[in-house]
Order: structure tokens, then C-alpha cells, then sequence
């Protein structure tokens, strides 16, 4: 049986999500051990982690708008990558006043889970593992808004404020991957 070309698209773009979802999960995870042992090392550390997470979102959200059609398509994502270029640098600018960090990361966290919402969305159709990105990003703006909230507290927030909604985004990661996977085993062997 030959497949079409539209076959081979849509099985080249589920193989490419499994891969950048798992390396978006691993990264995360990564970058959650750094930040819970860059507690005990300093700000100059933490710092540099807090800069280098929407950095990372910025480069990723890039190279998947890029394999997947192209940013002029994915709009959201081309979107994201400005925003979370941004956020980086008011995250730089903002150290070491944890409590601005908090709140530049709140705003991101809101803006971004809603671009990842339309991302999600605009790929429901032909992509599986979606309902999970739609769930991660809305549970991202939820995350937002209490970090907003947070960052207007008294009580000093500090990076390890930030590692569960990581930790979040890691394990949604790591489920859309999984389901495609999965679901990729069940067409080889129906």
C-alpha cells in the first residue's frame, strides 16, 4: 500500500512532535534540578536560570514553527518566540527583585498558555496529544495569575517559586508525547 503525501506530512509531524515534546519534557526537567540546587549556590546561578527558561520557550517555540509550516502559519508560536525573547530580557533587567521576576513571569506565563492554547488548537485537527497542550496552557495562565498575585506578597519568592509550574509544564510535555507514541504503536499493529 503507498501512502499519500498528505499521509507522510502528517506522519513526519507526529514523529517531530514526539520528539520535541519529549525534548521540551526532558529540558524541563533539567532545568528544575538546576534551579532546586541553584538555591543553595546563589543568586548569580538562579539569575542565569530564570534568563535562560523563556529564553529556551523563545528557541523551541522557533524551531517548531519553523518544522511545522513555517512561522507565517504559526502565528502564535512566531508570536511566542518575540514574547518569551522579551520576557528574558525584563527578567534580566528586573534581578534580583524577585518579587518583579515573579510578576514578569506571571505575565508571560498568562500570555504564553494562551499561545499555546491556539497552537493547540490550530493543530487539534490533524494532530493528535493536543488536549493536553490545551490543558497545559490553560493550567500556564492559571499559573500566571498566581504568580501575579504572589509577586504583590510580602514573603520573598525566590526561583524554586517557579520550578512546579516547570514541573507542570514537563509532565504535559512528557503525557503529549507519550500519547502519540502510544497511539503510533496501535496504527502499526491494527
Amino acid at each position: 500500500m503507498k501512502l499519500s503525501s498528505t499521509a507522510i506530512d502528517h506522519a513526519a509531524q507526529e514523529r517531530w512532535l514526539k520528539t520535541y515534546y519529549f525534548t521540551r519534557a526532558a529540558f524541563s526537567i533539567a532545568w528544575i534540578a538546576a534551579a532546586l540546587n541553584a538555591v543553595r549556590h546563589g543568586w548569580a546561578i538562579a539569575g542565569l536560570l530564570l534568563v535562560c527558561y523563556p529564553a529556551w520557550d523563545a528557541l523551541a517555540n522557533l524551531v517548531d514553527g519553523r518544522r511545522s509550516g513555517g512561522l507565517a502559519r504559526n502565528r502564535s508560536q512566531a508570536f511566542n518566540v518575540v514574547v518569551s525573547l522579551a520576557v528574558a530580557a525584563a527578567v534580566a533587567v528586573a534581578l534580583p527583585d524577585m518579587h518583579r521576576v515573579l510578576a514578569v513571569f506571571g505575565a508571560w506565563a498568562i500570555l504564553a498558555g494562551l499561545l499555546q492554547l491556539g497552537a493547540a488548537l490550530q493543530r487539534w485537527k490533524t494532530t493528535g496529544a493536543q488536549w493536553a497542550m490545551i490543558l497545559s496552557g490553560a493550567q500556564s495562565a492559571l499559573a500566571g495569575a498566581f504568580f501575579i498575585f504572589q509577586a504583590g506578597q510580602a514573603a520573598m519568592p525566590s526561583i524554586a517559586s517557579v520550578t512546579g509550574y516547570a514541573g507542570f509544564g514537563a509532565f504535559y510535555f512528557l503525557v503529549s508525547a507519550l500519547w502519540l507514541s502510544v497511539g503510533a504503536l496501535r496504527r502499526r499493529h491494527a
